[in-house]
């Protein structure tokens, strides 16, 4: 499979997930309180589309620099750069676990900084998300206090992972 084909897979794939996930929690509403996290802003394709799809939740954005489309840009008492290791686990030491969702596309496909990644990323997902909160990522997480979830039938063929927070 290209490339192409691959980047294209991952982004129906990620679509159809924020998509279940924000409806989920809209239909939730205040019994499933918290803001939404987002690690990595990227270019804010992904925080522009789930500040459409939420009814107005509070989207909490983590990236190391501001390098996203103007239009993408969350309010400044929204975004918190650096780096990410640091920045989550501080912000999980002066709020808690109290994400009701958080969505994490920080991987780019090379091995070993994928395997990098996995050593950090489950500890820093685990501290931010409340119990019961769901958790959509592009890397595979082992933790605990995270329990995998299946993908929906006829999700597109691409490495993707949901868990929900013990």
């Amino acid at each position: 499979m290209s490339r192409l084909d691959k980047f294209v897979d991952r982004l129906l794939m990620q679509r159809l997930l924020l998509d279940r996930a924000c409806q989920a929690l809209n239909e939730a509403g205040a019994s499933q309180p918290g803001p939404v996290i987002e690690l990595g802003l990227g270019n804010g394709r992904t925080y522009h589309h789930l500040r459409e799809k939420l009814d107005g939740r509070r989207i909490v954005v983590f990236d190391r620099a501001l390098g996203a489309h103007p239009a993408s840009h969350p309010p400044r008492e929204d975004l918190i750069l650096g780096d990410i290791r640091v920045t989550g686990m501080a912000y999980a030491e002066r709020h808690g676990a109290s994400a009701a969702m958080l969505h994490a596309d920080l991987g780019n496909g090379i091995r070993a900084d994928d395997l990098k990644l996995q050593a950090w990323l489950p500890h820093v997902v685990y501290a931010l998300v409340r119990p019961g909160g769901q958790v959509i990522t592009s890397t595979e997480l082992e933790h605990p206090g995270l329990a995998p979830e299946p993908l929906p039938p006829g999700a597109p063929d691409y490495e993707y992972f949901l868990y929900r927070r013990l």
